[in-house]
């Protein structure tokens, strides 16, 4: 008869998704990263949301070389606002995707002038009433400029650490929000996606996760099969 040892029949790791799990990624990421923040240079709002704009498709490294130089040029709303296409579209050309950006960045100017009176709104509505703003953008600005927390930032990093976490299985940045913040609790949905972010770079890499250096490998139904296909 095969004796099986009381320690290890009785010991189960948590349920992804289940408090205890969850809970437990979170003191950990905060003892792997106690200064984990925004990694966007900004000196005010509209700093921020015009780094948040351009950081799609690009490093955060790269903005904030690119915004080093274009945050002395455009101090104001009016700037950006009054700037011309194709002169913006120079300024922010190495961040790709600069046509686009340099676009969107101005008709949100523009909005911000004549509906806000030059400020950077504080909502969410409003905010995603600004030209090239979904809710990443407009949780980054809330979150980290006004101190208002109504979400959980998805990019890249989180949508995939939440799936190989089993948080969820949505690939939609929107869908991965509402599930989250179903099983998170809220004081924490503003640290964990800094936290998130951080780790992702660090250790859970998109085509290599570092499993074998993860401190929460035990806690993630995707440690150590990289050799599979991960999302």
């Amino acid at each position: 008869m095969e004796l099986v040892s009381p320690i290890s029949s009785a010991y189960k790791e948590p349920e992804p998704g289940s408090p205890e799990q969850v809970n437990a990624i979170i003191r950990e990421l905060r003892r792997l990263y106690p200064d984990a923040t925004c990694s966007l240079n900004f000196s005010n709002p509209l700093e921020l949301l015009v780094a948040t704009q351009l950081s799609a498709q690009c490093t955060d490294e790269r903005v904030n070389i690119v915004t080093a130089r274009l945050f002395k040029k455009y101090r104001s709303v009016a700037d950006f606002a009054n700037a011309s296409q194709e002169e913006l579209e120079q300024d922010i050309r190495s961040t790709g995707f600069y046509r686009n950006k340099a676009k969107n960045i101005r008709a949100a100017c523009q909005r911000i002038m004549t509906e806000y009176g030059g400020e950077v709104p504080r909502t969410m509505t409003d905010l995603l009433s600004l030209a090239g703003v979904a809710r990443k953008t407009a949780n980054v600005v809330l979150g980290n400029a006004f101190g208002i927390v109504v979400g959980f930032t998805v990019d890249t990093h989180v949508g995939r650490l939440s799936r190989r976490l089993d948080w969820t299985k949505q690939e939609d940045p929107v869908k991965i929000e509402k599930e989250l913040m179903r099983i998170i609790p809220e004081k924490d949905w503003l640290d964990l996606s800094h936290l998130l972010i951080f780790h992702g770079r660090a250790i859970c890499d998109a085509r290599k996760p570092l499993c074998g250096q993860c401190s929460l490998a035990r806690l993630c139904p995707s440690a150590f099969s990289f050799g599979k296909a991960i999302p």
